[in-house]
């Protein structure tokens, strides 16, 4: 029981600790109890949330006014309704057929199309390629677009013929193509083409395999039944449309035990060329013959010359063809002369690397736009074949020289094109090593074998 003897003797013992028996206790003594009573005071007077039974409640009310379903259908009714349809074109197919197939009910359309020169070219589609046509709920043409090229080195086009106002108009832009680069590989089963259509890689892609190892393996009678490919290739595709497919930037070929490996490498100073992995050139620096198609009618040796009747030496070789057979420059080089000299009449001279250079002589015309000093890649046209000069008749005199001494391009050890330098390897590298990556991911098996191995 709290007596009151009790409640005294805490009273003095609170008093006493609160006085304390010195000042410094006294005054940490009056401060906790001045916190404690303002902690107190806070809580008591802090104000409550109001309970939400009791707060009022205001119904709004507001007519809005209805949609006049009415006057939408008749705004609808007025508007002119436009469709947009898209066919591929088919094998036999003419202006008529296809445009019916694609709603078009419109002479005028049909008109413009065979009498315009742009236009004209919607008549000369392949099969297969994509027309899209806007119309209108009448068969009225508004907008009609496709794809278009010229020729199988032209660049795609837009070919876009639209409405203005009681007539039409046409125009035809450059394409703007996206660049893939597409993995493939495949196994033979019984010849590379057959593959290659398995594995739903482009015939023009098969053939650059061919050319690629054509000096390693002989497609005809090397190939074995479970020899495997991978390629690395470029693709051109516009809105989603595939148009076409572009170089091979690398190929492997496992023939029976061996391995063949090829990668481009391009950079700004040279043209470009195939590699083996380790930065050797796959390509010869100078072509066996700069006409495609032709026979030799006069070897590099001494003959009695069919104009003079004298024997003299002949210094080239002389390949028969019909007058206009393109003449491609047998190496990459520069253009050293190009012009008429007596006996050899229209002749081009290429100054190569290391001292090597070449003649071209009686021919019938030059390529647009040769002129000395220009750069000219292997392969590249340069002129075409004549009887210009003193010749009996239409042929290339074609002349190899060493240090300005005459060979013969027949017997000559053919070297290998100009080797990388040393700032060219580094690119080159660079090169190689995401390729043989990509040749890693197409056969994971092999992958997998080799890291086992280490």
């Amino acid at each position: 029981m709290f007596t009151l003897n009790k409640f005294l003797s805490a009273s003095s013992a609170s008093k006493n600790l609160l006085l304390g028996s010195s000042r410094k206790t006294r005054i940490v003594s009056a401060s906790a109890l001045l916190l404690a009573l303002c902690a107190f005071g806070a809580a008591g007077v802090a104000p409550m949330a109001p309970d939400a039974d009791d707060l009022p409640v205001r119904a709004i009310s507001q007519e809005l006014e209805l949609p006049q379903l009415a006057e939408q259908i008749a705004a609808l009714e007025e508007q002119q309704q436009k469709f947009i349809t898209e066919e591929r074109v088919r094998s036999g197919d003419t202006l008529g057929t296809l445009l019916q197939r694609l709603g078009i009910d419109d002479d005028a359309a049909a008109a413009f199309i065979r009498n315009d020169p742009v236009a004209r070219n919607m008549m000369q589609l392949k099969a297969g390629k994509r027309v899209q046509a806007e119309v209108t709920a009448d068969g009225e043409l508004e907008r009609l677009t496709t794809l278009v090229s010229q020729g199988r080195d032209e660049p795609i086009s837009n070919l876009v013929i639209k409405r203005e106002g009681d007539g039409f108009k046409s125009v035809q832009t450059a394409g703007n193509l996206e660049k893939r680069i597409e993995m493939r590989s495949g196994i033979i089963r019984s010849s590379l083409f057959a593959a290659t259509d398995q594995a739903q890689i482009p015939d023009n892609v098969a053939l650059q395999i061919v050319d690629m190892f054509s000096t390693n393996i002989d497609f005809g009678s090397d190939l074995r039944r479970g020899d495997r490919f991978n390629v690395v290739y470029e693709t051109y595709w516009q809105n989603g449309e595939y148009i076409s497919s572009g170089r091979v930037l690398a190929g492997e070929f496992m023939n029976g035990p061996s391995v063949y490996q090829s990668v481009w490498f391009e950079e700004s100073s040279k043209s470009g060329g195939y590699y083996s992995f380790d930065g050797k050139s796959l390509k010869k620096a100078f072509l066996k013959s700069p006409l495609e198609f032709s026979r030799i009618s006069s070897g590099f040796s001494m003959r009695k010359h069919p104009i003079s009747g004298q024997w003299k030496a002949h210094k080239g070789v002389d390949f028969a063809a019909a007058t206009g057979t393109p003449i491609r420059a047998s190496g990459d080089g520069v253009i050293d002369f190009v012009g008429t000299q007596r006996g050899y009449g229209n002749v081009v001279t290429i100054k190569h690397w290391n001292n090597y250079s070449t003649l071209y002589a009686h021919m019938n015309g030059f390529a647009k736009g040769l002129r000395k000093g220009m750069k000219v890649s292997q392969g590249q046209l340069i002129g075409y074949v004549g009887s210009t000069g003193w010749a009996t008749g239409p042929h290339l005199h074609y002349e190899f020289r060493v240090n300005n001494e005459a060979r013969d391009p027949m017997s000559i050890n053919i070297p290998n094109a100009q080797p990388l330098n040393v700032a060219q390897m580094k690119e080159f590298r660079k090169v190689a090593t995401a390729m043989q990556h990509r040749f890693t991911l197409l056969t994971p098996e092999s992958s997998n074998t080799r890291i086992a191995s280490r």
